[in-house]
This record gives C-alpha cells, sequence and structure tokens, in this order.
C-alpha cells in the first residue's frame, strides 16, 4: 500500500493569516461607518453595500479560523486534522452572503415601490472611499488562488469595491435627476451581483462537503492513467474528494496479476497523480486479482 501526501507550506499561512487580520479589522470598521451614513442618508443602495460587506466580514472570519486550523497537525482523533474546516468555512460564507442578498432585496422592493429622498453627496463620499479600502484589501488576497477560501476572499473584496462604484455612479445620477427610484433599484442590481459571484462557491464547496469529486478533475482521465501504467490490469475501488479547499485525496485498488509493484513505482505513480492532477495525498492497494469472489486480496504493502 502506497501512501503519500505533500505539507501545507506554513509561511505561506502566516502570510495569509496577516491579510485576514487587515481585512477583517479595516472592512468591519468601515461597515460601520457605511451603515451608520446610510441609514444618515437614507440611502438603501449603501445600506446594501454595508450590508454585502458585513456579510463579507463575517465570512473572512470563518476563512481566517479556518486557515489557522487547516495548518494545525493532525492528532489521534483527528487523524487528517482540520483541513475540513477549510470547506465549512467557505459553505458558510457562500450561505451568510446569500441570506444577506435576500434581506438586502426585501428592503430593496420596498423602497422601490415607495421611493424616497436620498443625500446622494454622502452617498458618493463614502461609496467612494469604500472603494479604496475593498480593492486595497482585495489585493492583500491576490496570491494564494488556488484555495477557495482565498479566492473567495479576494472575489468578494473586489465585488464589493465594484458595487461601491455603482453606488457612486448611482448619487451622482440620483443628484442630478432626481430619479430616487434608482436608488433602490441599484440594490436589486447588487443583489443580483452578490448572489451571481456566490453561487459556484455555495454550489462547489457543498460538493467538497458531499465527498464529491473536485469540479476541475475528470475521474475517467484518472482511471485511464493509473489503468495504462505497466502491468496494471484492471482499476477498482477508485476515490477521489477534497480533503480540504485546497488538498485531493485519491484511493484506489490497481490489480497487477504478474508483476511486482516496488516502493519507485509505486511513488512515481504517486508523483504522477500530483503532477497531472494536483491529487498530494495517494493511498493505492496493489492486488493479484486471482481470487475472482474475493478481489481485494492484497498482494503486498508498501509504505
Amino acid at each position: 500500500m502506497n501512501h503519500c501526501h505533500t505539507h501545507n507550506n506554513s509561511s505561506s499561512s502566516q502570510k495569509i493569516g496577516r491579510a485576514f487580520l487587515i481585512a477583517v479589522l479595516v472592512n468591519f470598521l468601515f461597515t460601520v461607518i457605511e451603515a451608520t451614513f446610510a441609514l444618515y442618508a437614507h440611502s438603501s443602495s449603501l445600506l446594501a453595500d454595508a450590508g454585502h460587506n458585513l456579510g463579507d466580514v463575517l465570512g473572512l472570519i470563518f476563512a481566517w479560523g479556518a486557515n489557522y486550523l487547516q495548518a494545525q497537525q493532525p492528532s489521534r482523533r483527528f487523524s487528517y486534522g482540520y483541513k475540513r474546516t477549510s470547506v465549512m468555512a467557505a459553505f458558510f460564507n457562500a450561505v451568510i452572503l446569500i441570506s444577506t442578498a435576500a434581506i438586502i432585496a426585501i428592503s430593496a422592493i420596498s423602497h422601490l415601490l415607495h421611493p424616497h429622498a436620498v443625500t446622494e453627496k454622502i452617498v458618493m463620499i463614502t461609496a467612494f472611499i469604500g472603494i479604496f479600502l475593498n480593492a486595497g484589501t482585495a489585493l492583500l488576497f491576490r496570491h494564494g488562488q488556488h484555495d477557495m477560501n482565498v479566492k473567495g476572499a479576494f472575489l468578494h473584496l473586489l465585488f464589493d469595491a465594484l458595487i461601491s462604484l455603482g453606488v457612486v455612479l448611482t448619487a451622482i445620477t440620483v443628484y442630478f435627476t432626481g430619479w430616487y427610484w434608482m436608488d433602490p433599484l441599484v440594490s436589486l442590481l447588487i443583489v443580483t451581483t452578490i448572489i451571481g459571484g456566490t453561487w459556484f462557491l455555495f454550489k462547489r464547496s457543498l460538493n467538497l462537503m458531499l465527498d464529491a469529486v473536485p469540479h476541475n478533475l475528470d475521474i475517467e482521465k484518472i482511471t485511464h492513467y493509473l489503468s495504462t501504467w505497466p502491468n496494471v490490469k484492471e482499476v477498482h475501488d477508485l476515490h477521489v474528494w477534497g480533503l480540504s479547499t485546497t488538498e485531493i485525496a485519491l484511493t484506489s485498488h490497481l490489480v497487477v496479476p504478474s508483476h511486482h509493484i516496488c516502493d519507485e513505482e509505486l511513488l512515481r505513480i504517486s508523483k504522477g497523480l500530483e503532477e497531472k492532477f494536483g491529487i498530494g495525498h495517494v493511498t493505492i492497494q496493489v492486488e493479484r486479482g486471482n481470487m475472482p469472489h474475493e478481489p481485494c486480496v492484497i498482494e503486498d504493502a508498501v509504505l
């Protein structure tokens, strides 16, 4: 049986941890300020942006905690460590954002049916500051895009910057035209953007929680790779799943009737799986295949 896996880079994890700390503090403070001015200016679009920011702050906290936990060493109780917490964080992040969008939509519809005056200058200044704060904190996560949580943080903060830009443009339009109905209308557009940008995160994290094959892998191609290895006659009981948002595991049985697979060959198979498919945690069981009614008879175990 071959067992091979890669390890997390602790220095990279620490850098990401600092990025999460800065992003959480900056965005939380701005969210409080933005919500306060949104209520003062009677702007549902600015309040929608603040709600989106609050959802991102909560998501960042979840992702930050998961980033810390998945770097911890395995224990006797948790033999895989706490890697799955990164998947849970991505899922809860998506749920929070979608829930926030629903609340914003209800408020926006009410304001659309009953438009009211908005203090445009306050909205413009506040949202303009938000553009730079969100874009700046998004850049903290420009590296590490292979991690679903890091990528999610980057995209959400980038979305916030774009949404803030939309709020600024709306406030300018309302200032010159007096079309107050545009404010809640933009809120609904923000909701659409939130759901559209979050849906892929929700779907992929839910699939990972259910141990589905990661979205970027084709299990048929993996089977073909293993079955075409010299002397391998059959591949069965192949399982591929995500240990975390960055690590993929595989277990498989290889039927090799007339050849002894040595440690070096098993290592080459594992390295090939990592290079071709990004699978870093591989366990392979080798069988002779001479007992058709008992197909899982182990030929040897190589660690």
